[in-house]
């Protein structure tokens, strides 16, 4: 990575308009900006077909129009592999190349390195094209810096205007986007502000419309797209047969075993984390175990040169099922600058696996776990820190726990600063201070903050206090000012309150109120009232009223109410709107319905509707029934569907399940969708089994898993097992593998052992070894040393 000299010299020359980055567009090549290529032409540029516009060319137009105007605008495409993503993209910008505008396409040495060293330095009238973002977005070390580069040309005038296009697959766009459980980290915040609201769909297929248009352009003379409709016929996947999707499957399934062997190793090499480089020797290595008895007998002399040549081969559409790729050796750092810890440049052959084989093989080999020689050929041919760590992850979530062991040993020996945090916290686990804080010091050493904070704590932890604030100062300094935290309790406890109040106040200015949240908290305890509120009142003033809050909490829990009451209002009043929540309840409490109602709407239009909840369930469960069923209605008629929901639980606390039922579809209309899960409870209760799987679908199709839980449950009573599992599998594929521990569950009930165990080892496979940790039957008592490759428990090891 550049070092900062080398930005600021970048910087001062685009600033003197010297160093523009990219070229004009109308010097552009899309073959060059990745966009798939079609045909068996030799003109380049006639390898593309016409263009056929769909409902999402119509939005995507619409940010480029407002970027020419002057406008600082992202947005990402997200769809399957070959579906017209990066074609789009390319017919969107050819408006401002009529006005002179230019592109750029950071790729060189690699894409990260060339987005951070440039970002910063875009000049105004610049498109900057992010195509496979999950490569600059999902980088485990730099994923997040690049995040916040792409954030600061958003935010700033000096840049614009400017344009932002880039491509996602669906499953990373779902993982960047997704929150992180309670206490777990968030490797991914920045990247999920970055794209809330700035995605566009792009669909699968080729509607009706988009199909009559491109028949249209075939009949005056477009061969390629008539050559696609004729071999697509009507299911609309235009795109990727124009891609060669159907001639790269077919070498897949009815090339040789040698081939086919590659294939899958390469596939799952990909999905389980390994970056998009993948050695030649790691390829043919894995091979082994992919390849029967049989097929392994017959190899012959130079079988991997044969099997590479043809895999190698072009298909329709310019594309092979492996490219072999040549790596540009990276930019000399200055004497002493760290590289980055991504490894150096192979000078063994390199291959990448076609994009759709590679979605492909995420779908059909999803659930299985590679074999012996994957592991084998992964510990010797592979070196780079991220694809060790994410295998080692991988192989964890297999309970394949020897293997991750080892990977994770050789990705903490290689400065992988996630390995070397996870093995920290085993030394802390097993007592041993001394390794814990040499690994959480390798980390630091390695450009991470996180580490020196989680040292702070360690230090703090064995009563090393002088050398925890140490550590903690320069973590803060570092990035991560949650640790200042533990130097203000520290102070704090050593009587300084001035030097607490202080450090509390400089991490409020960087963000994080943490600091000032202990203190207060550390006030109250005491008794030292004033001290609390006074502290409380400098958050709200540095922006953070979520502390007024937290004390009001306090004050509430002590049944000093009256004070609770003053400090909530002076949160509401800071802008901590949740607090009108809390007041309601409060107000509730105290007999005054109306103005808990009043305040109640305020957190509802505020975006808080749980005072609504809050109201409706405690007048449920008294003699304001009545009263609850006003709130309802008055919420459903400001626009709050949840109200009718609150309703439809009360006519069925009260015995009218039909009226429950017709309110619960009334919020399903209304837009919460939720609801559909309830009414179909109700169907399911009352013995009509029909009309619940019809809500159940309808629900999961509205993108509710537990929708999906229950369908499987249902199946299962309905005595079709085949059904229940895949309707689990489904749920657990979609991140909620409840079903199947629900299945297992029953399946041990009523005695079929077998089928109940069958199904956790394949879970197990599929990566899901966390969801089954169930008592007795959990694979950690099952199998205490974990399980080998083919499944079989693994001896003894250390």
């Amino acid at each position: 990575m550049p070092d900062e000299r080398t930005q600021r010299a970048a910087a001062g020359r685009a600033a003197k308009g010297t160093d523009r980055a990219g070229r004009l567009i109308t010097e552009c090549s899309p073959l060059d900006l990745e966009v798939h290529p079609a045909g068996g032409v030799d003109a380049r540029e006639a390898l593309l077909p016409g263009y056929v516009r769909r409902e999402h060319d119509a939005v995507l137009a619409q940010v480029v129009r407002e970027a020419g105007q002057g406008g600082r605008r992202l947005v990402v495409l997200v769809g399957s592999s070959s579906t017209g993503k990066t074609r789009a993209c390319w017919e969107a910008v050819q408006p401002l190349a009529r006005r002179g505008w230019r592109l750029w396409h950071p790729f060189a040495p690699t894409r990260v390195e060339a987005a951070l060293a440039g970002l910063h330095a875009v000049q105004p009238k610049t498109v900057v094209w992010l195509n496979e973002a999950q490569h600059y977005l999902g980088d485990p070390q730099l994923g997040e810096r690049i995040s916040a580069a792409l954030h600061a040309l958003l935010a700033e005038s000096r840049h614009g205007p400017v344009l932002v296009l880039g491509t996602l697959w669906p499953e990373f766009a779902q993982q960047y986007l997704a929150l992180p459980r309670p206490g777990e980290e968030d490797p991914h915040s920045r990247v999920r502000e970055l794209l809330a609201a700035r995605t566009l769909t792009v669909p699968e297929t080729f509607d009706d419309q988009a199909l009559r248009v491109a028949a249209a352009l075939a009949g005056e003379g477009d061969l390629l797209l008539a050559d696609a409709l004729a071999r697509a016929g009507t299911s609309g996947r235009i795109t990727q047969d124009l891609a060669g999707a159907p001639e790269l499957l077919r070498r897949y399934r009815h090339g040789s075993p040698a081939a086919a062997a590659i294939l899958s190793a390469a596939m799952d090499a990909r999905r389980l984390g390994v970056g998009l480089h993948l050695p030649q020797a790691f390829l043919a290595e894995a091979a082994a175990d992919y390849l029967s008895e049989v097929d392994y007998g017959q190899l012959g002399e130079g079988w991997v040169e044969s099997a590479f040549a043809e895999l190698t081969r072009l298909v329709h559409g310019k594309q092979a099922p492996l490219r072999r790729v040549v790596l540009r050796p990276r930019s000399p750092y200055p004497a002493g600058a760290p590289a980055g810890g991504s490894g150096a440049v192979s000078p063994h052959p390199m291959f990448q696996l076609a994009d759709y084989l590679e979605q492909h093989g995420r779908s059909l080999r999803r659930r299985l776990c590679p074999p012996a020689s994957f592991w084998q050929a992964a510990a010797l041919h592979l070196s780079r820190p991220d694809d060790l760590s994410g295998l080692a992850r991988a192989a964890h979530a297999r309970f394949r726990l020897q293997w991750a062991a080892h990977l994770r040993r050789r990705a903490a020996d290689a400065g992988h600063v996630r390995a070397l945090l996870e093995q920290a916290a085993q030394c802390e686990r097993a007592a041993d201070w001394a390794g814990a804080k040499a690994l959480y010091r390798k980390a630091a050493d390695a450009g991470h903050p996180r580490a020196l904070a989680l040292l702070a704590e360690l230090h703090a932890a064995t009563a090393d206090s002088e050398k925890a604030q140490l550590l903690a100062w320069q973590a803060a300094e570092a990035g991560h000012p949650r640790a200042l935290a533990r130097i203000a309790v520290l102070r704090e406890q050593a009587a300084d309150r001035v030097g607490a109040r202080s450090v509390a106040l400089r991490a409020a200015d960087g963000g994080h109120s943490q600091p000032l949240i202990g203190l207060t908290a550390l006030h109250e305890r005491r008794g030292q009232r004033k001290e609390a509120e006074a502290t409380a009142r400098l958050a709200a003033d540095r922006g953070h009223p979520q502390v007024l809050a937290f004390l009001a909490g306090l004050r509430e829990a002590a049944d000093d109410l009256g004070s609770a009451h003053a400090l909530y209002r002076q949160a509401a009043d800071a802008g901590h709107t949740y607090a009108l929540v809390c007041l309601a309840a409060l107000r509730e409490e105290a007999g005054c319905p109306g103005a808990a109602d009043e305040l109640a709407l305020q957190a509802a239009e505020a975006g808080h509707t749980r005072g609504l909840t809050l109201l409706a369930g405690l007048r449920a469960q008294g003699p304001r029934s009545d009263r609850a069923e006003a709130l309802c209605r008055r919420a459903a008629e400001a626009g709050y569907p949840h109200g009718l929901v609150l309703l439809a639980e009360l006519r069925e606390r009260a015995g009218d399940p039909q009226g429950a039922e017709a309110l619960y579809r009334q919020a399903a209309d209304a837009g919460h969708t939720h609801a559909l899960l309830s009414a179909a409870r109700l169907r399911d209760r009352a013995g009509d089994l029909h009309g619940a799987e019809t809500l159940y679908r309808q629900a999961a199709d509205a993108g509710h898993l537990p929708a999906l839980n229950a369908l499987s449950a249902l199946r299962e009573r309905a005595a079709d097992p085949a059904g229940a599992e895949a309707l689990a599998w489904q749920a657990a594929d979609a991140g909620n593998a409840h079903a199947l521990l629900h299945l297992m569950a029953v399946r041990r009930r009523a005695g079929h052992r077998d089928s109940a165990e069958a199904l956790a080892r394949q879970a197990i496979d599929a990566g899901h070894v966390q969801k089954l940790d169930t008592g007795r039957t959990s694979p950690q008592r099952q199998w205490p040393y974990g399980l080998d490759p083919d499944g079989t428990p693994t001896p003894p090891w250390s």
